[in-house]
């Protein structure tokens, strides 16, 4: 019931079923019932307060018997990586709990994001050995990528995108048809094979990354030159066939710098490379580092040097408007500065704890007390708070202000007394 799995909860409570919502986080449970869970992800929260009150939802962290109470069961756990070894712990778990209460005749739907292959190697044979049932025969087996882009998940879901659909046989691809069209208005896109659905979602990552990249290497070139990148890939951006994406600080979530790996360790284990893929994963991971680089030669401009100096970084979340920081570029960039020597405090205007920070670093909403006294303020994430910053906003920072922006986000005429380094330009 989390990023993925809400969105999905609260799309088929909308078309009018009954759902019963599984999760392992007690504390998201409680807020579910509660009325306080998916703050950033509008109507999730009011749908289910309405749900609940209606008895359409009901909420557990018991998978089996929830797997005998329901008739179509839905998966919509995470699938990332450790390192280089691909994750499986939470699809295995999932599905195991579903096999134990599978009945025939009941559905079975598969939501995460998975290297192809994953969904009838993996998945399957666990469902098909713990419900002693067989797939096709006895119970529908359906592949549904998620689509979905935090902070509007569910309008994605019911309104931007077509659902890809893709099943264990014909049976199951047209189960799945029928299904996906009640919650999709954008209808579906039938897929002759599961695994070529897995590939699909992949590719989109893959695709977002490798341009992300391309953004950012020809930001670099931009900025050596003295050419504004931001003005060029306007200009670029008018011919219909170029669609120049933003350089940034990094790349973040469990989506964008995951997938492009699923492929890359896939290829790895057949002996081959997929170099365009490889370097621009690379290029990505190294951006925090360069920001970093490039703020401390703003500071050295002005004789400031990096032992002991405050920074103040603005954004955790991994990207602008999102509570959720996971691979966020936010945590390199502030161990980058304390390698340097400097001290950092973090603002964010929607998270306001993490485990994964430092401990020496402190992390804010208040965003006077995380700037006072800073030589620096380094812009991580676009959250919308930021758009609006000046010299007065920011007037408890040390003089001369100095501020890295790496998102691209600021006013340049809000900092005429300050020293603004925008990335992309120089």
């Amino acid at each position: 019931m989390g990023n993925v799995g809400g969105p999905i909860a609260a799309a088929w409570l909308r078309a009018g079923a009954k759902v019963v919502g599984v999760d392992i986080s007690k504390k998201l449970i409680s807020e579910i019932q509660t009325g306080t869970s998916h703050k950033k992800e509008p109507h999730l929260s009011d749908t289910f307060t309405a749900a609940l009150k209606a008895g359409n939802l009901s909420v557990t962290s018991d998978g089996v018997e929830a797997s005998k109470m329901s008739d179509i069961k839905i998966v919509a756990v995470p699938v990332d990586l450790n390192g280089h070894k691909i994750r499986l712990e939470a699809l295995k778990a999932a599905t195991k709990a579903i096999a134990q209460g599978l009945k025939k005749g009941d559905i079975v739907i598969i939501c995460p994001s998975m290297p192809p292959g994953t969904c009838e190697k993996v998945a399957l044979p666990i469902l098909e050995k713990y419900s002693k049932l067989k797939g096709e025969r006895d119970f529908s087996l359906i592949y549904n990528p998620e689509r979905i882009y935090e902070g509007r998940a569910l309008q994605d879901i019911e309104e931007n995108y077509p659902a890809v659909v893709s099943g264990l046989g014909e049976g199951s691809r047209r189960m799945g048809e029928e299904l996906l069209k009640i919650i999709s208005k954008k209808g579906v896109l039938s897929m002759s094979s599961i695994a070529n659905a897995e590939a699909e979602k992949i590719f989109e990552g893959v695709y977002r990354d490798v341009n992300i990249a391309l953004a950012n290497e020809l930001a670099d070139f931009c900025e050596k030159v003295g050419v504004n990148y931001w003005e060029a890939r306007k200009a670029s951006n008018s011919q219909p066939f170029c669609h120049l994406h933003y350089p940034g600080t990094g790349v973040g979530g469990l989506c964008i710098p995951v997938y492009p790996k699923f492929v890359i360790e896939s290829a790895n284990k057949m002996g081959k490379h997929l170099r365009i893929t490889e370097f621009a994963r690379k290029l990505n991971d190294s951006m925090p580092i360069k920001c970093v680089n490039d703020s401390l030669k703003l500071m050295s401009k002005h004789k400031i040097r990096p032992k002991g100096a405050k920074v103040a970084v603005l954004g955790l979340g991994f990207r602008g408007e999102v509570e959720d920081s996971r691979l966020s570029p936010t945590y390199t960039v502030v161990r980058e500065f304390i390698k340097r020597g400097c001290k950092v405090a973090v603002h964010d205007p929607y998270i306001h704890e993490d485990d994964l920070l430092p401990s020496s670093v402190s992390l804010s909403r208040d965003l006077d007390s995380v700037v006072e006294n800073a030589s620096l303020v380094f812009i991580s994430s676009d959250h919308k708070a930021y758009f609006d910053l000046d010299d007065r906003s920011l007037g408890k920072a040390k003089k001369p202000l100095l501020v890295f922006d790496g998102r691209n986000i600021l006013k340049k005429d809000n900092f005429k007394g300050s020293s603004l380094l925008t990335i992309g330009m120089r």
